[in-house]
């Protein structure tokens, strides 16, 4: 059985069809060249909307026209660790700047709905999809618009599309090698809730890379969840988080890193002397905090330098079909104040 991304296209004509007029109505409707009755205009919209055609897209690439501009679709709201995710969107911006394209952000959380409107519109030449989920049914639906698209995360199904990661269990083992270089003998996790492990790949690798170093090291692994978003939920876990002698906490993202820090320092405690703290986060982010924390990069900039280095070839037509999954190797930890030498 074709898959949608073998399927061919649906076409002005077919549009036509549907709808019960003529090509060129469709195209009139399209282009506003020619005023059209409210009753037609609804049965071509209708059909339009029922084939997911998206105007404009072949006879663009016939003239050989470009808008030049790209569509960044990431989902922003009060949870976005900002830290972790404006390297990214700053990446994509200067390599589009560099081949003299503009990048459109699309923040709009309503799902396939948004991406097929993006593409009827015809205002964008390929798209980076960001904040991907293991089921995402954003895929499916931008793996059938007719424009190159990258993906920068991991799906359990890419429908053919190229996609660009980050190891994030390679980083995870980093961390604890760090703590069993320097003496610790308890290891503290303030993980990710099962759900979210579920629904999000880099969580759950994140997650087991942890677990079997600590288990191979033979420490004393304590996981802990969050009861909520924000501060309130990691000052809900001072008391659990503090607890025991030579310890070393794991923080996976910049918001809880700056939380740890504030809650130790609540407490007059000092990373560095009282408790280790590596975290995963920019180099950047790493040196920014009030006691520079040892880190493993997320290397953003070089997930989002490679994705767009795909999205170019993939317009440049330099590639051959079908999309390839690629990771990107995390960097050595870098030790910095945050860490206490028990050793």
């Amino acid at each position: 059985m074709a898959s949608g991304r073998d399927r061919p296209l649906p076409t002005s004509k077919d549009v036509a069809a549907l709808a019960g007029v003529s090509q060129s109505t469709v195209s009139y409707v399209l282009s506003g060249k020619r005023p059209i009755s409210p009753e037609t205009r609804q049965r071509v919209e209708a059909a339009i909307a029922e084939l997911t055609y998206q105007p404009n897209a072949g006879a663009r690439a016939l003239r050989g026209r470009r808008t030049n501009v790209i569509a960044l679709v990431v989902r922003l709201s009060g949870h976005t660790d900002v830290p972790d995710t404006l390297p990214y969107v700053d990446t994509v911006v200067e390599e589009a700047r560099k081949r003299d394209f503009d990048v459109i952000l699309v923040t709009s959380g309503d799902g396939p709905e948004e991406l097929t409107r993006l593409a009827r519109r015809s205002i964008c030449d390929a798209i980076v999809l960001m904040d991907i989920r293991r089921k995402d049914d954003r895929v499916a639906t931008v793996a059938n618009l007719g424009v190159p698209v990258v993906l920068i995360g991991t799906t359990d199904d890419s429908h053919g599309l190229d996609s660009v990661d980050y190891d994030a269990r390679r980083a995870g083992e980093s961390m604890v090698a760090e703590l069993v270089a320097t003496g610790h003998r308890r290891v503290v996790l303030i993980g990710e809730k099962p759900q979210k492990q579920r629904e999000f790949f880099f969580a759950g690798e994140f997650q087991r890379g942890v677990t079997r170093a600590s288990k191979a090291a033979g420490l004393d692994l304590l996981e802990l969840h969050r009861s909520g978003p924000g501060w309130g939920g990691v000052s809900d876990l001072a008391d659990e988080l503090f607890s025991g002698e030579r310890l070393g906490i794991i923080a996976r993202t910049p918001n809880v890193i700056g939380w740890v820090l504030q809650l130790a320092a609540l407490r007059r405690l000092v990373p560095g002397r009282d408790f280790s703290l590596v975290g995963q986060c920019t180099d950047d982010t790493a040196v920014a905090y009030s006691t520079p924390v040892s880190n493993v990069s997320t290397e953003p900039r070089a997930v989002s330098r490679l994705a767009m280095s795909i999205l170019f070839d993939r317009l440049d037509g330099v590639l051959a079909a079908g999309g390839k999954h690629h990771v990107v190797e995390p960097q050595a930890l870098t030790r910095r104040a945050s860490t206490a030498d028990f050793s």
